[in-house]
């Protein structure tokens, strides 16, 4: 048998990922993914703004380009990071990157080593905790609860841990939805300042908000350069283009450029020209509009199915994002009933892969963005009913 790296040991492979093979049955209605939907794809604009540039500039394109990115599409992320994050930037603090996943793998491959603690909100982004064990860094969950990471939570657990790094999702948290308060965002700044901890802030989702007053980031708070921001277009252009960003300070910016240059030397060239024309011309703005008037709508037919269900406890409201996370009643096995699910033909995901150290098995993600509200009606029916079973 082959032996192979220590740092695989315990690293099964994504739940989420194993699910779509369930889910590719004809006929199952899935809640269990992240994907935009697929009318939320803009594959006619992109199809012409991808000829326009393949006609006019495909040899650059076509070939090599800097690590560093697209000179325009950092110039172009400049206007955009500080009108839609609240952050002041330049083209030497700013990384484009292959999706914000990158981003993150970056940042551990740059400031950790094996043995490293790493706290993280719980429950958190599966593919982060999947990232965090192949860097063999010590996972140590920090309690949320309706206004996200709990302050007092979070500083005991620097205090007691001495962690080199905080990841968070501070805006519709991936599994839960929540968003973090505005005072909270102002103290883990300070914390990260005060305990020298770099803070990974990841915000995907930022700009999907259906309700409510967008809130300033992190790092818009940030006078010390402790908090690395990483933004992703995958959520409002196309997940399928893998075009995101990195914004931190010089010296570790620098650090990751060189950790991307054996990663994948570049983002492909032509997805960043796509994403830097879709700035230029500003048509994200109103592309996101009609998302969200969607989403939004979507959001609130999957909240009121989970008011009447007699089997759901509790359930988090978000004001954007992808996801709910929802309680079912003490013993109820979230795992044990998703087979159950599917063969009636309803998927979604048990909240258990989300929790670092497991448990809390009465718990499930459900997604609205990937279904049309006649499908997320009998979706949600057919969960109704595998509850009542």
């Amino acid at each position: 048998m082959a032996s192979f790296s220590k740092r695989m040991d315990g690293v099964t492979g994504s739940a989420i990922r194993e699910l779509f093979k369930l889910t590719a049955r004809p006929g199952v209605i899935s809640f269990g993914g992240g994907n935009p939907s697929p009318a939320a794809l803009p594959d006619d604009i992109v199809a012409d703004i991808s000829r326009d540039l393949v006609a006019t500039n495909g040899k650059v394109l076509l070939q090599y380009g800097m690590t560093e990115g697209l000179p325009t599409l950092r110039e172009a992320l400049v206007p955009y990071i500080e009108e839609e994050f609240q952050v002041k930037a330049d083209v030497g603090t700013i990384l484009p990157v292959t999706g914000s996943t990158q981003a993150f793998n970056l940042l551990l491959d740059a400031y950790t080593d094996p043995g490293d603690v790493i706290l993280t909100e719980n429950p958190t982004f599966l593919g982060a905790t999947q990232a965090m064990h192949l860097h063999q860094l010590k996972v140590v969950p920090v309690d949320s609860d309706d206004e996200g990471l709990r302050m007092d939570a979070l500083e005991n657990a620097i205090k007691w841990h001495h962690p080199k790094l905080l990841y968070t999702i501070p805006t519709f948290q991936n599994p839960t939805g929540v968003t973090l308060s505005l005072e909270r965002r102002k103290k883990i700044a300070a914390l990260a300042e005060q305990y020298d901890l770099l803070v990974a802030e990841d915000d995907p989702y930022h700009s999907l908000r259906y309700s409510g007053m967008s809130l300033p980031t992190i790092k818009s708070f940030d006078q010390a350069g402790k908090v690395a921001l990483m933004g992703s277009f995958s959520k409002v252009i196309s997940p399928g283009l893998r075009v995101g960003f990195l914004v931190c300070e010089p010296q570790l910016m620098r650090k990751c450029v060189i950790c991307k240059q054996s990663d994948d030397l570049h983002t492909a060239n032509l997805n960043q020209a796509i994403v830097e024309a879709y700035l230029r011309k500003d048509l994200l703005k109103p592309h996101v509009a009609k998302v969200c008037k969607r989403y939004g709508e979507q959001l609130d037919c999957m909240l009121s199915y989970l008011k009447t269900m007699r089997g759901v406890q509790r359930f988090t409201h978000p004001e954007g994002g992808l996801f709910v996370f929802a309680w079912l009643h003490e013993g109820v096995n979230a795992t044990d009933m998703l087979m159950k699910a599917v063969e009636k033909g309803v998927a979604y995901v048990p909240g258990t892969y989300f929790y670092p150290d497991g448990g809390h098995d009465n718990t499930l993600r459900l997604n609205f963005s990937n279904a049309d509200l006649a499908t997320i009606q009998r979706g949600m029916s057919l969960l109704d009913d595998c509850l009542k079973a």
